[in-house]
Protein backbone atom coordinates (compact mmCIF):
# COMPACT_ATOMS: atom_id res chain seq x y z
CA UNK A 1 0.00 0.00 0.00
CA UNK A 2 2.71 2.51 0.53
CA UNK A 3 4.47 1.79 -2.69
CA UNK A 4 0.78 2.01 -3.80
CA UNK A 5 0.63 5.53 -2.47
CA UNK A 6 4.11 6.87 -3.18
CA UNK A 7 3.41 6.10 -7.04
CA UNK A 8 0.32 8.14 -6.77
CA UNK A 9 2.01 10.82 -5.45
CA UNK A 10 4.85 11.10 -7.69
CA UNK A 11 2.31 11.35 -10.86
CA UNK A 12 0.35 14.01 -8.91
CA UNK A 13 3.83 15.92 -8.18
CA UNK A 14 4.73 15.47 -11.79
CA UNK A 15 1.44 16.58 -13.46
CA UNK A 16 1.75 19.91 -11.19
CA UNK A 17 5.31 20.72 -12.50
CA UNK A 18 4.21 19.75 -16.03
CA UNK A 19 1.20 22.14 -15.52
CA UNK A 20 3.15 24.77 -14.07
CA UNK A 21 5.71 24.87 -16.85
CA UNK A 22 3.34 24.45 -19.60
CA UNK A 23 1.53 27.50 -18.21
CA UNK A 24 4.40 29.54 -18.07
CA UNK A 25 4.78 29.39 -21.61
CA UNK A 26 1.23 29.98 -22.19
CA UNK A 27 1.84 33.81 -21.07
CA UNK A 28 5.49 34.03 -22.36
CA UNK A 29 4.09 36.74 -24.72
CA UNK A 30 2.69 38.94 -22.00
CA UNK A 31 5.59 38.44 -19.57
CA UNK A 32 8.27 39.98 -21.34
CA UNK A 33 10.14 40.66 -17.85
CA UNK A 34 10.23 37.17 -16.95
CA UNK A 35 11.99 36.16 -20.26
CA UNK A 36 15.13 37.66 -19.73
CA UNK A 37 15.53 39.65 -23.14
CA UNK A 38 13.69 41.38 -25.47
CA UNK A 39 12.84 41.41 -29.00
CA UNK A 40 11.10 43.65 -32.14
CA UNK A 41 10.38 43.06 -35.51
CA UNK A 42 12.03 44.56 -38.05
CA UNK A 43 9.63 44.76 -40.63
CA UNK A 44 10.79 44.27 -44.40
CA UNK A 45 9.23 45.99 -47.40
CA UNK A 46 6.90 43.32 -48.43
CA UNK A 47 5.42 42.87 -44.72
CA UNK A 48 1.40 43.37 -45.41
CA UNK A 49 0.67 44.94 -42.46
CA UNK A 50 2.35 45.81 -39.33
CA UNK A 51 0.76 43.21 -37.09
CA UNK A 52 2.88 42.33 -34.08
CA UNK A 53 4.14 39.18 -36.48
CA UNK A 54 5.30 38.44 -39.45
CA UNK A 55 2.85 38.51 -42.68
CA UNK A 56 4.62 38.33 -45.69
CA UNK A 57 3.47 39.11 -48.89
CA UNK A 58 5.77 35.82 -51.22
CA UNK A 59 6.01 35.09 -54.93
CA UNK A 60 7.37 31.64 -56.52
CA UNK A 61 11.27 30.83 -55.56
CA UNK A 62 11.80 33.69 -54.02
CA UNK A 63 14.60 34.06 -51.36
CA UNK A 64 14.61 36.79 -48.47
CA UNK A 65 16.20 37.26 -45.55
CA UNK A 66 14.19 38.70 -42.62
CA UNK A 67 15.39 39.92 -38.89
CA UNK A 68 14.56 40.76 -35.64
CA UNK A 69 16.48 42.82 -33.25
CA UNK A 70 17.20 40.70 -29.60
CA UNK A 71 17.71 42.82 -26.69
CA UNK A 72 19.82 41.69 -23.34
CA UNK A 73 19.14 44.05 -20.53
CA UNK A 74 21.33 42.35 -17.78
CA UNK A 75 24.58 42.65 -17.07
CA UNK A 76 25.64 38.79 -18.23
CA UNK A 77 26.07 37.61 -21.38
CA UNK A 78 23.04 35.49 -22.23
CA UNK A 79 22.08 32.85 -25.17
CA UNK A 80 19.43 32.31 -26.42
CA UNK A 81 17.93 29.36 -27.96
CA UNK A 82 15.81 29.57 -31.25
CA UNK A 83 13.25 27.08 -32.96
CA UNK A 84 11.70 27.63 -36.37
CA UNK A 85 8.80 25.74 -36.17
CA UNK A 86 5.77 24.48 -38.23
CA UNK A 87 2.88 25.74 -36.51
CA UNK A 88 0.35 22.76 -34.68
CA UNK A 89 -3.01 22.61 -33.67
CA UNK A 90 -2.78 20.89 -29.79
CA UNK A 91 -5.63 19.17 -27.86
CA UNK A 92 -7.22 22.06 -27.19
CA UNK A 93 -7.89 23.94 -30.30
CA UNK A 94 -5.49 26.43 -29.82
CA UNK A 95 -2.48 26.80 -32.28
CA UNK A 96 0.46 26.21 -31.11
CA UNK A 97 4.00 27.99 -32.51
CA UNK A 98 6.38 26.23 -30.02
CA UNK A 99 8.11 22.86 -30.52
CA UNK A 100 5.53 20.60 -29.46
CA UNK A 101 5.55 16.23 -30.27
CA UNK A 102 2.73 16.88 -32.95
CA UNK A 103 3.43 15.01 -36.38
CA UNK A 104 2.64 16.67 -39.41
CA UNK A 105 -0.34 16.10 -41.22
CA UNK A 106 -0.32 14.44 -44.46
CA UNK A 107 -2.03 17.30 -46.67
CA UNK A 108 0.74 19.62 -45.55
CA UNK A 109 3.39 20.46 -49.10
CA UNK A 110 4.95 22.88 -48.00
CA UNK A 111 6.94 22.40 -44.57
CA UNK A 112 7.75 25.73 -42.22
CA UNK A 113 10.77 24.04 -41.05
CA UNK A 114 11.95 23.68 -45.24
CA UNK A 115 11.43 27.10 -45.94
CA UNK A 116 12.69 28.93 -43.43
CA UNK A 117 16.15 28.31 -41.55
CA UNK A 118 18.32 29.83 -38.74
CA UNK A 119 20.55 30.18 -36.03
CA UNK A 120 19.69 27.63 -33.56
CA UNK A 121 21.22 29.55 -30.78
CA UNK A 122 22.21 33.24 -30.51
CA UNK A 123 24.51 35.02 -27.82
CA UNK A 124 23.87 38.36 -26.64
CA UNK A 125 26.06 40.69 -24.88
CA UNK A 126 25.40 41.91 -21.46
CA UNK A 127 23.60 45.20 -22.40
CA UNK A 128 23.82 44.93 -26.07
CA UNK A 129 21.54 44.48 -29.20
CA UNK A 130 21.79 41.42 -32.11
CA UNK A 131 20.08 40.78 -35.06
CA UNK A 132 18.81 37.47 -35.49
CA UNK A 133 18.75 36.58 -39.24
CA UNK A 134 16.52 33.78 -40.93
CA UNK A 135 16.54 32.89 -44.58
CA UNK A 136 13.47 31.89 -46.61
CA UNK A 137 13.57 29.91 -49.84
CA UNK A 138 9.70 29.77 -51.21
CA UNK A 139 8.67 26.64 -53.07
CA UNK A 140 9.31 27.02 -56.80
CA UNK A 141 5.35 26.06 -57.16
CA UNK A 142 2.98 28.73 -56.81
CA UNK A 143 0.49 28.11 -54.00
CA UNK A 144 -3.09 29.28 -52.49
CA UNK A 145 -3.44 29.78 -48.87
CA UNK A 146 -1.31 30.29 -46.04
CA UNK A 147 1.84 28.87 -45.10
CA UNK A 148 1.96 29.04 -40.98
CA UNK A 149 5.21 28.66 -38.52
CA UNK A 150 6.30 29.93 -35.32
CA UNK A 151 9.76 31.21 -34.25
CA UNK A 152 10.00 30.49 -30.10
CA UNK A 153 12.83 31.93 -28.47
CA UNK A 154 14.40 31.21 -24.63
CA UNK A 155 16.74 31.82 -22.92
CA UNK A 156 19.73 29.47 -21.75
CA UNK A 157 20.03 28.65 -18.17
CA UNK A 158 23.54 30.14 -17.17
CA UNK A 159 26.19 27.93 -15.42
CA UNK A 160 25.13 30.13 -12.22
CA UNK A 161 21.42 29.60 -12.33
CA UNK A 162 21.93 25.66 -12.62
CA UNK A 163 23.93 25.81 -9.64
CA UNK A 164 21.76 27.43 -8.03
CA UNK A 165 18.41 26.52 -8.61
CA UNK A 166 19.43 22.42 -8.18
CA UNK A 167 15.81 21.03 -7.99
CA UNK A 168 13.93 24.15 -7.17
CA UNK A 169 10.65 24.53 -9.54
CA UNK A 170 10.99 27.13 -11.77
CA UNK A 171 8.87 29.51 -13.88
CA UNK A 172 10.81 29.64 -17.67
CA UNK A 173 9.34 32.15 -19.68
CA UNK A 174 9.64 32.29 -23.77
CA UNK A 175 8.45 34.36 -26.74
CA UNK A 176 6.38 32.75 -29.92
CA UNK A 177 6.04 34.85 -32.82
CA UNK A 178 3.90 33.75 -35.93
CA UNK A 179 5.14 34.17 -39.13
CA UNK A 180 2.84 33.75 -42.28
CA UNK A 181 3.67 33.65 -45.51
CA UNK A 182 1.50 34.02 -48.54
CA UNK A 183 1.35 34.83 -52.21
CA UNK A 184 -2.35 35.32 -53.48
CA UNK A 185 -5.30 35.93 -52.15
CA UNK A 186 -7.25 33.74 -53.40
CA UNK A 187 -10.21 32.61 -50.77
CA UNK A 188 -10.28 28.61 -49.99
CA UNK A 189 -12.95 26.72 -49.41
CA UNK A 190 -12.98 24.66 -45.98
CA UNK A 191 -12.52 21.11 -45.55
CA UNK A 192 -12.00 18.84 -42.52
CA UNK A 193 -11.37 15.22 -42.57
CA UNK A 194 -12.22 12.25 -40.37
CA UNK A 195 -9.04 10.29 -39.80
CA UNK A 196 -9.65 8.08 -37.09
CA UNK A 197 -11.73 7.43 -33.28
CA UNK A 198 -9.20 5.26 -30.91
CA UNK A 199 -8.99 5.17 -27.20
CA UNK A 200 -6.19 6.67 -25.76
CA UNK A 201 -5.33 9.19 -22.31
CA UNK A 202 -4.72 12.34 -21.70
CA UNK A 203 -3.44 13.43 -18.35
CA UNK A 204 -3.25 9.64 -16.83
CA UNK A 205 -6.67 9.80 -17.29
CA UNK A 206 -9.14 7.56 -19.73
CA UNK A 207 -10.06 9.55 -23.00
CA UNK A 208 -11.34 8.32 -26.46
CA UNK A 209 -9.71 10.60 -29.35
CA UNK A 210 -11.61 11.63 -32.44
CA UNK A 211 -8.70 13.17 -34.84
CA UNK A 212 -9.84 14.98 -37.32
CA UNK A 213 -7.80 17.05 -40.04
CA UNK A 214 -7.42 20.63 -41.91
CA UNK A 215 -6.58 20.02 -45.12
CA UNK A 216 -7.17 23.23 -46.72
CA UNK A 217 -3.82 25.63 -46.45
CA UNK A 218 -5.88 28.23 -43.94
CA UNK A 219 -6.90 28.79 -40.73
CA UNK A 220 -10.33 27.25 -39.41
CA UNK A 221 -11.65 29.66 -37.31
CA UNK A 222 -14.52 29.53 -34.53
CA UNK A 223 -14.36 25.65 -34.49
CA UNK A 224 -17.47 23.88 -32.83
CA UNK A 225 -16.72 19.75 -32.22
CA UNK A 226 -19.25 17.72 -30.66
CA UNK A 227 -18.85 13.73 -30.12
CA UNK A 228 -20.89 11.02 -28.74
CA UNK A 229 -20.10 7.85 -27.60
CA UNK A 230 -22.51 5.01 -28.09
CA UNK A 231 -22.10 1.16 -27.83
CA UNK A 232 -22.81 -0.12 -31.59
CA UNK A 233 -26.45 -0.91 -32.37
CA UNK A 234 -27.24 1.29 -28.75
CA UNK A 235 -29.10 4.62 -28.96
CA UNK A 236 -27.68 5.29 -25.13
CA UNK A 237 -25.05 7.62 -24.89
CA UNK A 238 -21.81 6.87 -23.03
CA UNK A 239 -19.67 9.77 -22.98
CA UNK A 240 -20.11 12.88 -24.80
CA UNK A 241 -18.40 16.08 -25.31
CA UNK A 242 -18.53 19.74 -26.91
CA UNK A 243 -16.53 22.54 -27.27
CA UNK A 244 -16.68 25.50 -29.21
CA UNK A 245 -14.46 29.06 -30.10
CA UNK A 246 -11.38 26.09 -31.37
CA UNK A 247 -8.68 27.26 -34.22
CA UNK A 248 -7.16 25.13 -36.30
CA UNK A 249 -3.94 25.51 -38.34
CA UNK A 250 -3.39 25.22 -42.32
CA UNK A 251 -3.22 21.59 -42.55
CA UNK A 252 -2.86 20.24 -39.50
CA UNK A 253 -4.69 17.89 -37.62
CA UNK A 254 -6.84 18.18 -34.19
CA UNK A 255 -6.80 14.90 -31.65
CA UNK A 256 -10.29 16.17 -29.60
CA UNK A 257 -10.44 14.07 -26.52
CA UNK A 258 -13.87 12.90 -25.55
CA UNK A 259 -13.74 12.08 -21.30
CA UNK A 260 -14.80 8.94 -20.20
CA UNK A 261 -15.71 11.02 -17.27
CA UNK A 262 -13.24 8.95 -14.48
CA UNK A 263 -14.95 5.31 -16.02
CA UNK A 264 -13.34 2.17 -16.40
CA UNK A 265 -12.51 1.43 -20.11
CA UNK A 266 -14.35 -1.37 -20.79
CA UNK A 267 -13.52 -3.49 -24.13
CA UNK A 268 -15.84 -3.59 -26.74
CA UNK A 269 -17.23 -2.22 -30.12
CA UNK A 270 -19.00 1.07 -30.43
CA UNK A 271 -19.61 4.43 -32.51
CA UNK A 272 -18.95 7.53 -32.54
CA UNK A 273 -21.13 10.57 -33.91
CA UNK A 274 -19.20 13.35 -34.66
CA UNK A 275 -20.33 16.94 -35.13
CA UNK A 276 -18.24 20.23 -36.62
CA UNK A 277 -18.88 23.73 -37.76
CA UNK A 278 -17.11 26.71 -38.40
CA UNK A 279 -18.43 29.94 -39.82
CA UNK A 280 -21.15 28.35 -42.17
CA UNK A 281 -19.50 25.38 -42.90
CA UNK A 282 -20.55 22.45 -41.02
CA UNK A 283 -19.39 18.21 -41.25
CA UNK A 284 -21.21 15.07 -39.49
CA UNK A 285 -19.30 11.68 -39.41
CA UNK A 286 -20.45 8.66 -37.82
CA UNK A 287 -17.41 6.23 -37.18
CA UNK A 288 -17.47 2.56 -36.10
CA UNK A 289 -14.55 1.81 -33.53
CA UNK A 290 -13.55 -1.20 -31.19
CA UNK A 291 -11.49 -0.44 -27.95
CA UNK A 292 -9.50 -4.03 -27.36
CA UNK A 293 -9.25 -5.66 -24.02
CA UNK A 294 -5.09 -5.13 -24.12
CA UNK A 295 -5.97 -1.51 -24.72
CA UNK A 296 -8.52 -1.76 -22.07
CA UNK A 297 -6.35 -3.33 -19.26
CA UNK A 298 -3.44 -1.11 -19.99
CA UNK A 299 -4.88 2.33 -20.39
CA UNK A 300 -7.01 0.76 -17.10
CA UNK A 301 -3.65 0.54 -15.21
CA UNK A 302 -2.36 3.62 -16.18
CA UNK A 303 -5.62 5.65 -15.49
CA UNK A 304 -4.88 7.53 -12.00
CA UNK A 305 -8.52 8.14 -11.08
CA UNK A 306 -8.98 4.56 -11.14
CA UNK A 307 -5.65 3.97 -8.62
CA UNK A 308 -7.15 6.61 -6.25
CA UNK A 309 -10.65 5.44 -6.71
CA UNK A 310 -9.60 1.87 -5.95
CA UNK A 311 -7.53 2.83 -2.84
CA UNK A 312 -7.55 -0.07 -0.48
CA UNK A 313 -7.22 -3.45 -2.06
CA UNK A 314 -10.28 -5.47 -0.11
CA UNK A 315 -8.76 -8.62 -1.06
CA UNK A 316 -5.87 -7.89 0.55
CA UNK A 317 -7.83 -6.40 3.80
CA UNK A 318 -9.66 -9.40 3.62
CA UNK A 319 -6.32 -11.90 3.57
CA UNK A 320 -4.27 -9.85 6.60
CA UNK A 321 -8.26 -10.18 8.47
CA UNK A 322 -8.47 -13.62 8.29
CA UNK A 323 -4.81 -13.65 9.19
CA UNK A 324 -5.41 -11.54 12.10
CA UNK A 325 -8.45 -14.10 13.44
CA UNK A 326 -6.61 -16.93 12.66
CA UNK A 327 -3.62 -15.95 14.79
CA UNK A 328 -5.82 -14.54 17.65
CA UNK A 329 -8.28 -18.27 17.47
CA UNK A 330 -4.92 -19.81 17.67
CA UNK A 331 -3.45 -17.73 20.40
CA UNK A 332 -7.39 -18.35 22.54
CA UNK A 333 -7.29 -22.06 22.40
CA UNK A 334 -3.41 -22.44 23.38
CA UNK A 335 -4.56 -20.36 26.34
CA UNK A 336 -7.32 -21.89 26.86
CA UNK A 337 -5.75 -25.40 26.27
CA UNK A 338 -3.02 -24.23 28.94
CA UNK A 339 -5.20 -23.04 31.51
CA UNK A 340 -7.16 -26.66 31.15
CA UNK A 341 -3.87 -28.07 31.85
CA UNK A 342 -3.48 -26.05 34.62
CA UNK A 343 -6.33 -26.62 35.83
CA UNK A 344 -6.17 -30.63 35.74
CA UNK A 345 -2.16 -30.83 37.43
CA UNK A 346 -3.59 -28.57 40.35
CA UNK A 347 -6.52 -31.32 41.17
CA UNK A 348 -3.98 -34.18 41.13
CA UNK A 349 -1.64 -32.19 43.27
CA UNK A 350 -4.26 -31.58 45.61
CA UNK A 351 -5.35 -35.47 45.52
CA UNK A 352 -1.93 -36.32 45.76
CA UNK A 353 -2.21 -34.11 49.38
CA UNK A 354 -5.11 -35.60 50.91
CA UNK A 355 -3.83 -39.33 50.43
CA UNK A 356 -0.60 -38.24 51.87
CA UNK A 357 -2.43 -37.14 55.06
CA UNK A 358 -4.38 -40.00 55.42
Amino acid sequence: MKQLAKYVTGIILGLLFIVNFSTAEVFAAEEANGAGFSYSINYPENQIEETGYYKLKMTPGQEQTVSMTLTNPSSEDIKIDVALTGAKTNRNGVIEYSPVEIKNDPSLKFPFEDLVTGEKTVEVPAGKTVDYEMKIKMPETSFDGVILGGIYMIKQDTEKEKKTNGSIVLNKYAYAIAMVLTETDTKLDKELKLNSVSAGQSNYRNTIFVNVSNVVADYVDDLMMEVQITKQGSETVLYETKKEEMRMAPNTYLEFPVSMNGEEMVAGKYTAKILASSEGYKKEWTKDFEITKDEAGKYNERDVGLVQEKGIDWKIIAAIVGGVLAVIIILFVLIYSLRKKKKETAKKAKKAKKKSKN
